[in-house]
């Protein structure tokens, strides 16, 4: 029996949108007459960009940044007090707070597939293709088709762990592969990606594009995950421990990153009219967005980001948003002289703002996501509407940095890096500045730092759960008093269901049943 429950027809590769390319659908082409050159080729490399982008941001809601921050524990799911429960599900790891909604990550698991699709279309044409001698060009472009499949297949690992596992276009009705058969994909398509692209520094390299160094750079984080989460003494036998920090290494010595000099510029709202950009020194890589979505298909820009404002309020320079909430814990976790904390949240209290929506908040904390929230001007108009643009709700085009080159000085730390004390002195000097005191470098210390570091930037969940599932559920486990349209009530997150569900998440219901059973639930989501 044939389904295509996951899968999507070549014309979706088509509908591009990324890189500030001219982005109309060409709906009269098809794979039998479109692979021919490298004009061709460049358009398909940009479908697949436009898979990523719309997998990471298009489908607003639950996408895997908001998504990573509910899970873990320094957001709680906030919302609005009259809303639905689907965000204290996925919060809660307890489909019992919301039984109807049993389809929380469909979005996802559609848009993950439609990206994966694009990708391994792409890869089967390569060979039709005249690149007209340009081996390089070739090596290129499969690098970066293969980078992207990889990170797909990345996010969806993690938050599903059994997937199904396609690297060539079919309509197959295929079961759930293995973990570890899908993260040999990655470590291949990876280990690919880092030898043949070029070895030239970042700069060199057009902003947005995958560069070698970004490659290097996931598979170090890829490594570390896998072999943390499923206890593993490498990465599927493909990567050791050896040359997931020689890779690291490489960044760090050949790349031309390096940090910018103060944290807080790193994000718009923190900077104060500093923002380095979004093309600095220190995002090694990024899914770039832009202001130019729709509501008539056109998803180039950041759906997710209004999540994270403030519940239908303003105050210059937060925009207003649907009030996803940071757990006070966060807040209290940062020392006094770490210039990280103010950069990081948003304290109500602390910043003197005069919030007066708590009747429309629930859980609220009086924190909220300063790294990643919608922005007004001083008026109070959104920087996105006052541009002529649709909707702020979905034009937001702050990009999202999924790797910076601190990541990379902490990771190259903990895997043991002569220069450990170093890299890791590195990072905590520009968080203290002048009341920088050193620490010795330790594995407790460097988790304790990739915490205060990363914090709201969805890397958070994932480094507790490489530390072993009942570590992640004791320190997300939850038993306090929030308030929910100003009202006080107890918020339990219990550990037991992290350890019953492994820290994975529900597979949508749609998928099962248009599979006919061949897809299995996740345990804790039957």
């Amino acid at each position: 029996m044939k389904n295509t429950y996951i899968y999507i027809f070549f014309i979706g590769l088509l509908s591009l949108g990324s890189c500030s390319l001219d982005t109309e659908p060409l709906t009269e082409l098809s794979d039998s007459n479109f692979f021919s050159n490298t004009d061709d080729a460049f358009t398909a490399l940009v479908g697949c960009y436009d898979g990523l982008q719309v997998a990471t941001g298009g489908i607003g809601g639950l996408s895997f940044p908001v998504t990573s921050e509910v899970l873990s524990d320094d957001c709680f799911g906030g919302t609005g007090n009259s809303d639905g429960f689907n965000f204290q599900a996925v919060d809660e790891f307890d489909k019992m707070r919301s039984p109807t909604d049993v389809d929380l990550l469909n979005n996802n698991w559609v848009a993950y597939y439609r990206g994966i699709f694009r990708c391994n279309l792409f890869l089967t044409k390569f060979d039709q293709i005249d690149w007209d001698g340009d081996d390089d060009l070739r090596n290129q472009y499969e690098s970066e088709t293969r980078f992207i499949r990889a990170y797909l297949y990345f996010e969806m690992v993690r938050l599903w762990g059994n997937i199904p596992l396609l690297t060539e276009p079919s309509d197959e009705n295929i079961p759930q592969a293995t973990p570890s058969e899908v993260y040999t994909v990655i470590a291949q398509d990876l280990v690919f990606a880092a030898t043949n692209l070029a070895d030239a520094p970042y700069t060199s390299v057009d902003a947005g594009r995958i560069t070698k160094w970004a490659a290097k750079s996931l598979l170090g984080r890829v490594y570390l995950y896998y072999t943390g989460y499923y206890g593993a003494p490498d990465l599927a036998g493909i990567v050791s421990k050896t040359e997931a920090l020689g890779h690291l290494e490489d960044v760090i010595s050949s790349s031309g990153h390096g940090l910018v000099s103060d944290f807080e510029n790193l994000w718009p709202a923190a900077s104060g009219g500093n923002y380095a950009g979004e093309s600095n020194q220190e995002i090694v890589f990024s899914i770039k967005y832009t202001y130019t979505s729709d509501f008539n298909g056109n998803t180039d820009g950041n759906h997710w980001m209004v999540m994270f404002g403030m519940r239908e309020f303003s105050s210059f320079p937060y925009g207003n948003g649907w009030g996803v909430t940071v757990n006070s814990k966060l807040w209290e976790a940062y020392d006094t002289n770490d210039t990280r904390q103010v950069a990081t949240v948003i304290g109500i209290e602390e910043e003197a703002i005069d919030f007066t929506k708590i009747g429309s908040q629930r859980e609220y904390t009086g924190y909220y996501n300063k790294k990643y929230t919608p922005m007004v001007d001083e008026n109070g108009n959104s920087t996105v509407t006052e541009l002529g643009i649709e909707s702020f709700q979905i034009t937001q085009f702050q990009d999202y940095i999924t790797m910076r080159y601190s990541d990379v000085l902490l990771m190259a730390a903990e895997l043991g890096s002569a220069n450990a004390q170093g890299y890791f002195d590195e990072v905590r000097q520009r968080a203290y500045k002048n009341n920088f005191v050193s620490k010795v470098v330790s594995q407790e210390n460097i988790m304790t730092e990739r915490h205060l570091e990363f914090a709201l930037e969805g890397i958070r969940y994932w480094d507790l759960l490489r530390q072993g599932v009942s570590t992640a559920a004791t320190v997300i486990a939850e038993n306090t008093t929030l308030l929910s349209g100003g009202v006080s009530e107890t918020k339990k997150i219990e550990a037991s269901n992290i350890e019953l569900t492994q820290g994975l998440q529900q597979i949508p219901n749609t998928q099962i049943t248009l599979s006919g059973g061949t897809l299995n639930q996740n345990k804790g989501w039957e």
